[in-house]
């Protein structure tokens, strides 16, 4: 099993208990920081906002069956007061525990289900190479990201790369990740300083650095299941830790980005 499968057993298995994200990555067998990587890849969810949305939809369930006291629905979920479960409960789906209970169904709100590992998601994979990187300047346009709203980085390479001469390389940077599963991500150049950067762009500094190096054959679009075979299947046999430094995409003349054919390089950080 997994080390994604057994987070997500645990996950489902213990929802109504005060678990951290440190409790589930240490089931999984992981390190926080990878398991939120790898499970955003996988999933499209946060791990927390993933454990949040499935208590809250098993309570809207509970609720809708007619459950008549709500402190003991938000105390099965995980909460600790009716006010705090309200709350949560209005955020995640525009109503009160109050009004679900009242309507007697779920079939306007937006609930979670339990997810099942996609193994489709898991590709063949090339080995590696491994490269010892000098350190490196990286500038370009940023913004910060969770799982669920990674769909946007399109749009920001669409207003990236008319700054960019064609066949330039240019590099896809994710870096300062937390534990709620946020990330920025950088639509870069290499440049030898910073002093004709233009203003409004985001600097990166890299250090030297270790890395394994992958190459996704594929179209641009199905590279996320090079990621997360990456994180779920290789990472945990290889018998390598993923140092605390960016990991980056490197896109070179052999991309087209019109076509989103060519192939990248995923540039995957080793702790020496």
């Amino acid at each position: 099993m997994s080390y994604l499968a057994k987070a997500l057993w645990y996950i489902e298995s213990h929802y109504a208990d005060d678990i951290t994200l440190d409790d589930v990555a240490a089931v999984g067998g992981a390190s926080p920081c990878h398991l939120t990587r790898a499970f955003g890849l996988a999933t499209g969810h946060s791990v927390m906002r993933y454990l949040r949305a499935r208590r809250l939809s098993e309570a809207a369930r509970l609720l809708a069956q007619g459950a008549q006291d709500i402190l003991a629905v938000a105390i099965s979920a995980g909460y600790g007061s009716h006010e705090a479960f309200t709350r949560a409960f209005r955020d995640q789906f525009g109503l009160t525990p109050e009004m679900v209970r009242t309507q007697r169904h779920v079939d306007n709100l937006n609930l979670v289900e339990a997810i099942k590992m996609d193994k489709s998601l898991s590709v063949a994979l090339e080995p590696p190479r491994y490269e010892d990187a000098p350190a490196m300047l990286l500038a370009g346009l940023g913004a910060r990201y969770r799982p669920e709203t990674v769909a946007g980085i399109p749009a920001l390479w669409q207003r990236f790369l008319p700054h960019v001469a064609a066949g330039q390389v240019v590099y896809g940077a994710c870096y300062n990740n937390d534990d709620a599963g946020n990330f920025d991500y950088l639509c870069a150049t290499a440049v030898d300083n910073f002093s004709r950067v233009p203003d409004d762009w985001t600097r990166l500094r890299l250090g030297p650095q270790r890395y394994a190096v992958f190459f996704h054959r594929g179209h641009i679009s199905t590279i996320r299941a090079t990621w997360h075979t990456i994180w779920n299947a290789w990472l945990p046999g290889s018998g390598l830790t993923v140092a605390d430094a960016p990991d980056f995409e490197r896109y070179d003349h052999h991309f087209d980005p019109v076509s989103g054919n060519g192939g990248v390089e995923i540039w995957l950080p080793l702790k020496a």
